[in-house]
């Protein structure tokens, strides 16, 4: 279980990014770290089951920072414990896509079938917008959450790395592999348009420089994700028009309630329990 270190006491000041945006940011990172770890054991090769074991660490190190904020920010006995452990499916603020399972194929039994693909390509995708996100929350005018991104950004440097190398060695690798890739490309990034839709959190955060309007990141990220899809030789699906996930909204896929309930159980089955 986490084990907390922060006050139970509200911080003073004015200049702390609200306690719901460190949450969505929190959540982000504890997710995807709940999903990596699922390779361990698992990965094609051992290196990379060490690499993705990594990856998760360093995600799930970035949502402890991050709760133990916000756990500060909203008293009442809060701790990085009861926001990880406690709180259900529309409480939290992931993006949709980091909850999926690792497969192409949205099937009940898709989480017993790891598509090596499909977890880089998603690794990629939002690796590529997080390390445009930390760079500029360094500058927040939260100081702790501006120390949390300089941290944060080392490690998403690597986390960008990898993935990007891994979707270019598929795309231009072999007709399975490029096939599975392209796969994961097309099933994948149509989730990725909830990174741009309008949040009020996001403009007021914005408004107040505690935060960054993800919105204002979107060419940016187009260019580097085109660059890497055509260096990999994948091909770019044309955008398709329909649902919007929301899950930065606490609209979640069914796939959340199984993730959490996994990773929640023991904390609830012995709750206040320490070691």
């Amino acid at each position: 279980m986490l084990q907390s270190s922060t006050s139970n006491q509200p911080k003073s000041g004015s200049g702390a990014a609200p306690a719901d945006y460190l949450l969505h940011l929190a959540d982000n990172a504890l997710v995807l770290g709940q999903r990596n770890a699922e390779w361990c054991g698992h990965a094609p090769i051992l290196e990379e089951d060490l690499s993705m074991a990594n990856n998760s660490l360093d995600l799930i190190g970035q949502a402890r920072l991050l709760y133990q904020h916000a756990a500060t920010l909203k008293g009442n006995g809060a701790t990085e414990d009861t926001l990880a452990y406690f709180r259900d499916v529309p409480e939290f603020r992931n993006y949709t896509l980091l909850e999926l399972p690792h497969s192409p194929a949205l099937l009940p039994s898709a989480a017993a079938e790891r598509d090596w693909a499909t977890s880089v390509v998603r690794n990629f995708l939002y690796s590529s917008l997080m390390i445009m996100v930390w760079e500029r929350l360094q500058q927040s005018a939260d100081p702790q959450l501006a120390a949390i991104a300089a941290k944060s950004l080392k490690e998403v440097r690597y986390h960008l790395r990898h993935s990007r190398d891994w979707v270019i060695r598929l795309g231009d690798g072999t007709e399975e592999s490029h096939r599975r890739a392209q796969s994961a490309v097309d099933h994948l990034l149509p989730y990725t348009d909830e990174f741009w839709t309008p949040n009020a959190l996001e403009s007021e955060v914005s408004a107040s420089g505690t935060g960054i309007d993800v919105a204002s990141l979107r060419a940016e990220w187009d260019q580097m994700v085109n660059e890497t899809l055509a260096e990999a030789t994948l091909t770019r699906p044309a955008a398709v028009k329909g649902y919007v996930t929301q899950g930065k909204q606490g609209i979640h896929s069914e796939h959340l309630g199984y993730l959490l309930a996994e990773m929640q159980s023991l904390a609830r089955a012995h709750p206040g329990a320490t070691w």
